[in-house]
C-alpha cells in the first residue's frame, strides 16, 4: 500500500495558519462542486486569493490537500468527543454516550456534502487510526470513560470495548448522515445508535442495557 500524500510541513504562526484554513476550504468547496477531477492547485489557489507558490508551499499536489482534509474532519469529529468529555455535568453512560452520538451528527451536519465526498470517493486518503493524534487521544479519553463506568459494562477487554466503540460509533453516524432513508425520522436513528452502542457495552453485565 503506497503512503498517504502528505503536506510539507505544518504552519507555525497564526498568519500561515490561517491561509492554510483558507487553502483548505476552498478545496473543500471545489470537491464539493466539481468533483476530484475538476479540483487542482490553480483553481485552489484562486479560490483561496492565495498564490499557486502559497499552495506548493504546504501542499505538494491535490492529493495532500485531500488527506488534509481528511485530517481535520477526524480533529473536528474528536475536538466534539473532547467537548463532552470535559463538561463538568456528571452523567451516566448513556448520557455520555446520547451527548457524543448528538455531537458528531451535528458536526457532520455542518459540512453534509464534502463529507459524503470524502468518505464515499476517498476514503483511502484517510490516515489508518493508529497513526492519528486525535484518534489516539480520544481512545485514551474514551477508555477512562469506560473505567468510569466499569460496573455498567459487560465488555471483558475495556482496549477491545473501547476501540469498538469508536468504530461503530463512526459508521453509524456516516450512514446516518451519508444514508439514512427518508422514511426514518432523525431522532429515532439517533436513539438507535445509542441504543445499539450501550447494548454492546452492556452485553454480559447482566444490567437492563438501555431500558436501565
Amino acid at each position: 500500500m503506497r503512503p498517504l500524500p502528505t503536506p510539507r510541513k505544518a504552519p507555525r504562526q497564526a498568519r500561515s495558519q490561517h491561509m492554510v484554513e483558507q487553502i483548505l476550504q476552498a478545496t473543500a468547496r471545489i470537491l464539493e462542486e466539481r468533483g476530484y477531477a475538476g479540483m487542482n492547485t490553480n483553481a485552489v489557489a484562486a479560490r483561496a486569493g492565495v498564490s499557486v507558490g502559497s499552495v506548493y508551499q504546504y501542499f505538494p499536489n491535490k492529493d495532500s490537500l485531500i488527506t488534509a482534509l481528511h485530517e481535520r474532519h477526524g480533529a473536528q469529529m474528536y475536538a466534539a468527543i473532547d467537548a463532552i468529555l470535559d463538561g463538568e455535568a456528571p452523567r451516566t453512560l448513556r448520557e455520555h454516550l446520547a451527548a457524543m452520538v448528538h455531537a458528531w451528527l451535528v458536526a457532520h451536519q455542518v459540512e453534509p456534502e464534502l463529507h459524503k465526498v470524502l468518505e464515499k470517493e476517498f476514503p483511502f486518503f484517510d490516515a489508518p487510526s493508529q497513526d492519528s493524534a486525535a484518534d489516539n487521544n480520544s481512545f485514551q479519553r474514551i477508555l477512562r470513560l469506560l473505567e468510569r463506568h466499569k460496573d455498567d459494562i459487560g465488555q471483558p477487554d475495556p482496549d477491545l470495548a473501547t476501540w469498538m466503540l469508536l468504530r461503530m460509533m463512526e459508521s453509524l453516524v456516516h450512514a446516518a448522515v451519508m444514508d439514512a432513508p427518508p422514511r426514518f425520522a432523525g431522532a429515532d436513528i439517533e436513539r438507535g445508535i445509542v441504543d445499539a452502542l450501550e447494548g454492546f457495552l452492556r452485553a454480559g453485565s447482566g444490567g437492563q442495557g438501555a431500558l436501565a
